[in-house]
């Protein structure tokens, strides 16, 4: 089995869907943070079969809700004194800026390359967003 030692401080990214953690390591930039960060692929979950796990030991100031546009099933844990003193469940963001990208090749996104890619959330039982522009809805497919 394993072993990563616990944290004293620092934020738990839990439940992610096994592959996933390098994505989201990259997104929220966590090579740029001086803190360690531990990175656990294909951890054994009696509820996914298998998932990763993110560690970063350290206060992190990041809209971590941004995270549910990725995965809506992941929870944050908050450390401190090695003890978990909040778990957070996301909830998708009403509008997300340079996360997801435009898909349809007439949106003005396709065109003009400096445009940010601005989605609405329209349906949050399902977690489907829009583009502000052309309403091309995404697809996470």
């Amino acid at each position: 089995m394993l072993n990563i030692g616990g944290l004293k401080q620092g934020v738990v990214i839990d439940h992610i869907e096994a592959g996933g953690a390098m994505k989201i390591y990259e997104y929220l930039q966590l090579d740029k943070l001086d803190e360690q960060v531990a990175i656990i692929k294909n951890a054994k979950s009696n509820k996914m079969g298998k998932k990763d796990i993110i560690k970063i030991e350290g206060p992190l100031t990041l809209n971590l809700d941004m995270l549910a546009v990725m995965n809506p099933n992941i929870t944050i844990n908050i450390i401190e004194d090695e003890k978990i003193v909040e778990k957070r469940h996301l909830r998708y963001p009403e509008k997300v800026t340079n996360i997801l990208k435009c898909k349809n090749p007439r949106c003005i996104t396709s065109v003009e390359q400096e445009i940010e890619h601005c989605f609405k959330l329209t349906d949050p039982v399902k977690g489907v967003y829009r583009c502000v522009y052309c309403e091309q809805a995404y697809s996470k497919k």
